[in-house]
């Protein structure tokens, strides 16, 4: 699994634009955001916004402390965000700026780390971030399918799917 999100992180997701229709967003790829405009702002975010749905379509957003590894989120969860995982893993994440926006897509799974390799780095992520560093792996990782970035809306608002989607 490590080796498939570092595959992912190495490769650069397809760029194109979102559709947005009636905002202006260009039809051009002409100032277009690169892919490490949003990979650095994951990287260094304190808050990520985690919006699920409970099985019944009930929506839930909560702001959660994680870390961008290798081309993935890793992040935990409360009881009602993990119901709510486990009945859906769809979710989405947004950054907390309204103005640098990042937003990624994609399905949630169990974080599972039989050799401690992910969880080492991920604790010490957690601990250079946060001051906190984890005793044992749990949580969810979000290998994004799509993700959505702008800082000067419309203009250079940009789309980057996975291959996944």
């Amino acid at each position: 699994m490590a080796d498939r999100a570092r595959t992912i992180e190495r490769s650069e997701p397809a760029a194109d634009r979102p559709s947005i229709p009636g905002y202006g967003v260009p039809e051009t790829t002409e100032g277009m955001l690169p892919w490490t405009y949003a990979r650095e702002r994951l990287a260094r975010a304190k808050n990520y916004w985690v919006g699920t749905a409970s099985r019944d379509g009930r929506p839930h957003a909560v702001p959660v402390w994680g870390a961008w590894l290798d081309g993935a989120l890793y992040f935990g969860a409360g009881p009602r965000s993990t119901r709510n995982l486990e009945a859906n893993p769809r979710v989405t994440v947004h950054l907390e700026s309204g103005d640098e926006v990042v937003i990624v897509e994609g399905v949630v799974e169990p974080l599972l780390d039989p050799d401690g390799s992910i969880f080492r780095r991920l604790a010490e992520a957690m601990a250079a971030k946060y001051d906190y560093r984890p005793d044992e792996p749990s949580g969810y990782v979000l290998r994004p399918r799509v993700a959505y970035a702008w800082s000067s809306f419309p203009a250079d608002a940009t789309r980057w799917r996975f291959g996944e989607e």
